[in-house]
This record gives C-alpha cells, structure tokens and sequence, in this order.
C-alpha cells in the first residue's frame, strides 16, 4: 500500500545544495523521508521511522543528520552545519511564539476582576496557544478543578514566566 507523502519542507544547504523533507504514514507508525539535491539533481535518499513520535529539536532533524552521515566528509560537515544553525533559528521563533503566548495569558491580570476570572483567563490562553496540528497541548493535573485559586495562580504564572 503507497502513502502519501505530506507536510514537505525545503531546506536550502548551500548556493547549490538543498534537501527536500517528507512525513509519511506508515503501517507501524510514520516516517520522515529527505532527499538531497545537489545543483538540483537528486542525489540521495533516505528516511527514518518512528513508531510513536519524534524527541526532534525540530523536525526532520534526525533524517537530516542521517542523511548528512551518508556524504562525503566535506557535505557531511556543510550539512551538519546547516542543521546547527536552524536548530538556533528554530530555538528562537519557539522562544519568540512562547513570549507571544505568555504575554497574551499575562493580560488576564488586566481584563478580568478577580482571581478566578484571571486564572480562567490564562488557563484558556495557555491551552488555546500551546496547542498543535494533533489537538494535543497543554494537560492540566488530574485534580485541577480542585485547587484552590491562590494554588492555581501559583502554578499558572510559573508557567508564564518560564514562558517569557
């Protein structure tokens, strides 16, 4: 059974290397495919499975680093490279996104009256904000609704302000 390759991603290496990126479904689970071109002709080709999900620091790190293991020592280093520097820019768009996220649940303490309305107010804005393509985010304790408001202002703005 073919699978459709989804949510393609171009990197570009260098003035004359790219790498183009895939996530596939699979029976036992997904895989991400990369293929590198050079002057943009295909090179190589490979691809890593995964049966439950990525410990990636952005994806398609750990098929990019596989495929830069395949190369001549020279385009292995230009690829590590490349994967180091995006990982930077991809640790800052991450930290710039979870000030944004902080900054809007903080606002709680200036739209609502009281305590119960302000914890609401960032409990939805964290949830609302951290939340990705599989609706999965932010989980609140098992015994959320049973914490006083004073205990949940605690936890919910050390969240913010590691956030900022």
């Amino acid at each position: 059974m073919a699978y459709k390759l989804e949510n393609e991603k171009n990197f570009h290496v260098s003035d004359n290397v790219s790498i183009t990126c895939h996530y596939q479904n699979t029976s036992y689970g997904f895989r991400h495919l990369a293929t590198l071109y050079i002057n943009g002709f295909k090179q190589d080709q490979t691809s890593k499975a995964y049966y439950n999900r990525t410990w990636e620091c952005f994806t398609y790190e750990s098929v990019l680093n596989k495929l830069a293991d395949r190369q001549n020592k020279e385009l292995e280093q230009t690829i590590k490279n490349f994967v180091i520097d995006y990982q930077k820019i991809d640790e800052q768009e991450i930290n710039k996104k979870f000030g944004m996220i902080a900054n809007i649940a903080s606002l709680g303490n200036i739209f609502a009256d009281n305590q119960k309305d302000k914890n609401s107010w960032k409990e939805r804005m964290l949830k609302a904000g951290l939340i990705n393509k599989e609706n999965e985010g932010l989980i609140m304790p098992d015994n959320w609704n049973e914490l006083s408001e004073d205990e949940k202002e605690i936890r919910l703005n050390n969240v913010i302000n590691e956030m900022k």
